[in-house]
Parts: structure tokens; sequence; C-alpha cells
């Protein structure tokens, strides 16, 4: 089998805000080979970014566009694959939106081998360690505290039993971070997990103080409150915090994995597979086990990067729980023509179709897309 193309496609809502809500676009990345099997992936960067990565000529040996790179490679040789595209993009793209574009080729190479095989993914991965996980419902807060109580109100009377509320206003004062989590807490009832993804907006000093007076609430995690680089600070503030502090989402190398978990010191680590593959996924799931730090995924796209996700936590030996975006937006939603959905036990299930398990609704594509 050979590759015959790997095309980009840039879908985006006719409005897009500040929000941090990567369900207003988005970059899905298509793998043609000359057998008729075609694979998905998804990015989780900045789309029109990832397009250029992909599509870009060639320059000189070790920059060069992805697609050039992986024409006349057998897909299955999904290793071979990787070290092409890490040559290619030797200059530019090691870190950061590179990274971002190879992790979303890797999810349609893993696509098109589960499909070659007739396999759902995560047995080509040696899976399954579990096929179903605890899903926490993923939302931003509220513009305001008593809206924010008004939504976990809402959601907690859906079945979920975490809801997980992020960005949004958290940073502002100290009087509305307190008031948006007390407001969470409230509106959830005490039988829900609630989790909070504080956006980055702290130093780990103020770290402490708010994970030290959002404990009074019984959060399950702080999640990403500080920078990314600032793997000191999530070391000092691991040490020291009451609750448990969540990071990773913004990582993609596994030596960048690797640095969060043993000087930052986490309980949890959360690679996202949009922005650094399913096979890195994996990779740091094990590693995650070797060093007892918990792993979920980071997820805040379509179906492609909710399958993949599950896919990925069911091929590591300790995945338990399982970030489950709740946005309100077609690209979420409308993109595969399966719905991803909880049971009445607040489960996620592994889909069982051959690859990722999913189907691509091309209606969808052909009214978001823009490039």
């Amino acid at each position: 089998m050979k590759i015959t193309q790997v095309s980009a496609h840039v879908l985006r809502l006719p409005d897009v805000t500040a929000a941090c809500d990567g369900t207003q676009d988005t970059c899905l990345i298509r793998v043609d080979t000359d057998e008729g099997i075609t694979g998905w992936g998804e990015v989780d960067s900045a789309p029109t970014v990832v397009a250029a990565i992909i599509e870009a000529p060639l320059s000189h040996q070790i920059a060069n566009g992805l697609a050039n790179c992986l024409l006349g490679l057998d897909p299955l040789a999904l290793d071979v694959c990787m070290a092409a595209m890490e040559q290619a993009a030797n200059y530019y793209g090691r870190t950061g939106a590179g990274s971002h574009a190879m992790a979303g080729v890797n999810l349609a190479l893993w696509d098109i081998a589960g499909k070659a095989c007739d396999r759902p993914v995560y047995q080509l991965l040696g899976g399954p360690h579990k096929r179903s996980f605890r899903a926490y419902c993923s939302i931003l807060f509220a513009d305001t505290p008593q809206a924010t109580y008004e939504l976990a109100r809402r959601h907690a009377d859906m079945g979920f039993t975490a809801i997980k509320f992020g960005w949004g206003p958290m940073g502002q004062n100290e009087a509305l971070d307190v008031a948006l989590v007390r407001e969470a807490r409230r509106g959830a009832g005490e039988d829900v997990d609630i989790l909070v993804d504080a956006g980055q907006v702290w130093d780990w000093k103020t770290a402490l103080t708010r994970a030290r007076q959002f404990h009074e609430f019984g959060i399950f995690w702080l999640e990403e409150p500080l920078h990314p680089e600032d793997v000191a600070g999530y070391g000092r503030l691991s040490d020291a915090s009451p609750v448990p502090i969540a990071a990773g989402e913004a990582e993609s190398r596994y030596v960048d994995f690797e640095r969060l978990m043993c000087n930052g010191r986490l309980d949890w680590i959360q690679p996202d597979p949009g922005r650094c593959g399913i096979s890195t996924m994996v990779e740091v799931g094990r590693l995650a086990h070797r060093m007892h730090t918990r792993i979920v995924n980071h997820s805040f796209k379509s179906g492609i990067t909710i399958s993949a996700s599950l896919h990925a936590l069911a091929a590591v030996p300790h995945g338990d729980i399982f970030e489950f975006c709740m946005a309100d937006s077609p690209l979420r939603h409308e993109l595969t023509r399966e719905s991803f959905n909880i049971d009445s036990d607040g489960l996620a299930h592994v889909p069982e179709g051959p690859g990722l398990g999913v189907t691509i609704n091309e209606d969808t594509i052909a009214k978001f897309r823009v490039r």
C-alpha cells in the first residue's frame, strides 16, 4: 500500500470569538492510498498554519511540506512515516504547529492501519485495558457566578458524575475566582465532582493560594494554572497543593511530557492526541503508569479527536476518566456520522468499528470548509 495524497481541510464557523473554544474551527487531515483506504485525523492548533505546513512546497532537505515527504510511503510503516515527517520539518517544526500537524497525520495513519486490518485501533495498540471510561463534562465557565451555577445545575441533571469548568473570567480577581468555583459546586451538588481549569492565569504562588481556597469546595483537580513553560513552578505548586494538579495539554513531544512529569511532579498528565498524536499519547501513558502519575485525555474538538482519545486511553493500563467536550457547535456534533454519548452510568465507550471507528460527514465539511 502507498500513500497517494495528503490534504488539509480547514473548517470554520461563520462567527469565531476569542473564547477558548476549539470547536469554532478545526483542521482535518486526510490521507489517501492506492488501495482505496482513506484515513482521517484532526489537529487542535491554528488550522490555517497547520494546513500550510501540510501543503508547503519543498525548500530543501530538512525544510519540506509534510505531504511531499509522505507521498509513496507505506502508511502501515507508521514509524517510517513519522521519521520522514520529523526530518522534513527539522528546521521549522520540531515543536508547536509542526508537531501538531504530524499528530494529525499520525491519527490518520492509525485510522488506515485499523481499516486495513479490519480492527479497531485500540487492538493494534495492544489494548483494551478498558472499554469504557467515566466521562466528565467539559465546558467553559459562564461569564458570572450565577450563570455558572445554572450551567452546573443543567449539566448535573444530564447525568454526568463530574463537570469541568474552564477559562472564561477566571483570573480577573480573587473574589470572582472564588465565587465562580463556589457557585459551580452549589449548582452541581455534593455528589458530582468539580474540576477547575484555570487557563494559565497565575504564577505558582497565586495558584497555591487559589488551590487552598478551592479546597473548601472539594474540587477534583486544578488544571493548567501556570504557563506551560513554568515547569519549576509546577514542581513547587504540586509539592504544596492540597488539591491534585493537572497539566500537559500544551505539549506535543514525549520529552516535554517526561520533563513535566519528572520536574513538574504533576498528579495528572493530559496529552491531547490532536497535538501529540496517538503514538506519543500511548507512550506518555505508559510512562505515567510507571511513575504512578494519572493520565487523562485532553480533547475539545470533534468526534475524530474524541475517538482517538478513547482508543489511546484503552491502550494504557490505568486510564480511568475521560474528557467529554460538550461545546454546542456543529463541528463538535456533526462532523462524524457517529454521535458520542454517555450511557446511564455516565460512561463513554470506545468505538468498535475498524480504524478510529468514525465515518466523516462530508456534508458538514462542505458546509464549513474555508480552505
